[in-house]
């Protein structure tokens, strides 16, 4: 039985929210993310991206390139919340729902032919989520994930697009090699420099030449532009949790000491969440006093792995918790509500400069080990 694989991704999501607050934005080239010249672009709209702005480009560069562009800053909290909402009608109707990233899911409907058209399943679906939300929203539909995503991106804006099982290959064949997920600026270099364009030239080309040329990653590459990919949909969790304790030797009350404490945690907890490609909506510290008493003090946060957001969230609740002025013997943080999607850099308030140093730092620990490097705070 061939699987039927549904890919859903919210449209530029961060400026459909925002045009639903201020529907003045409606028609205009808005940009969502950092306003200051040092901030990074974290959406736009289809009217800015017009202009050549996109995602992660230096909010600097966005205002050259769009001067007429309204800028807004972004409210994680009606992010989440809206992200909370087409969630929540997914795991109503689908029977198997992931969630990749705050704006887009997978939901595997295989067998449902049997009851209903899937493809007919799915647009309904969409209606609903549209006329629930009113954020427009579009899907791909095929065997696998992979066809499906791309399948989404070449449906937008506000659209829908199914894959026949066996057309997959002709369908991806003219697309350019930028399509297939996980082909980034340096693999797509190297491709170009091969002078390899469009999908449909891995297609062709033997499996043994991408191994040599692009090692493992090659031969993904080239069973993703064949239109083949058996990875299957993860079940969407909210119980999954990662967490550091630290029980110190002697209590303390040492403020500056248990800073760097929590930075370190936080650092190391940021890092496996973005080497296990999850991501985190909520953070709990936690104290234990010498007496034995434990306190906790939680908050919910927009999806994040960004270690600076997660560390200047956990020192507030640090602050708000310890009241007691008394001796510490033990701390922790647990970063809980995980879902599985790839690492976003917090575009809100990350500079372009915080974005290379927590790249620069992964790089260091996937080379020479998790503690070869960490970060601290100024004493």
């Amino acid at each position: 039985m061939d699987r039927s694989i549904l890919h859903l991704d919210l449209d530029t999501f961060f400026v459909s929210v925002e045009r639903l607050e201020n529907r003045a934005l409606i028609g205009k080239p808005v940009i969502v993310g950092g306003t200051s010249d040092r901030g990074v672009v974290a959406s736009c709209s289809y009217e800015a991206r017009q202009y050549g702005v996109h995602s992660a480009m230096p909010a600097r560069l966005a205002k050259q390139l769009c001067p007429e562009a309204i800028f807004v800053k972004g409210d994680y909290d009606a992010y989440t919340r809206f992200s909370g909402m087409v969630t929540d009608i997914l795991k109503e109707s689908a029977p198997m729902v992931e969630k990749a990233s705050i704006d887009e899911h997978y939901c595997d409907l295989t067998g449902m032919d049997k009851f209903i058209g899937c493809a007919k399943w799915a647009t309904e679906l969409r209606q609903r989520i549209i006329r629930e939300t009113r954020l427009p929203i579009s899907f791909g539909l095929s065997v696998n994930k992979t066809v499906s995503k791309v399948a989404t991106g070449q449906a937008k804006p506000n659209g829908q697009l199914h894959i026949l099982s066996g057309t997959e290959k002709p369908f991806l064949a003219p697309l350019s090699i930028k399509k297939i997920p996980m082909i980034g600026n340096k693999t797509y270099m190297q491709l170009r420099n091969m002078g390899i364009s469009q999908v449909g030239t891995i297609q062709q080309m033997d499996v043994e030449l991408m191994q040599r040329v692009l090692g493992e990653n090659g031969v993904a590459i080239w069973r993703k532009a064949n239109g083949i990919d058996n990875s299957p949909v993860v079940p969407y969790s909210e119980r999954k949790s990662l967490s550091k304790e630290e029980t110190f030797d002697k209590d303390t009350t040492d403020m500056n000491m248990l800073k760097k404490i929590i930075v370190r945690m936080v650092d190391a907890l940021a890092y496996d969440l973005r080497s296990q490609q999850k991501l985190t909506s909520c953070i709990t510290v936690k104290i234990r006093y010498s007496n034995f008493d434990t306190e906790t003090k939680q908050a919910r946060v927009a999806y994040t792995a960004s270690d600076r957001a997660l560390t200047e969230k956990a020192l507030e609740l640090f602050h708000k918790l310890y009241s007691r002025r008394m001796l510490i013997r033990l701390i922790g943080i647990k970063f809980s509500n995980l879902v599985h999607g790839s690492y976003q850099i917090d575009l809100f308030s990350d500079t372009i400069a915080q974005v290379n140093l927590s790249n620069a730092l992964d790089g260091i620990r996937n080379r020479f080990g998790v503690k070869a490097v960490g970060k601290a705070i100024m004493t």
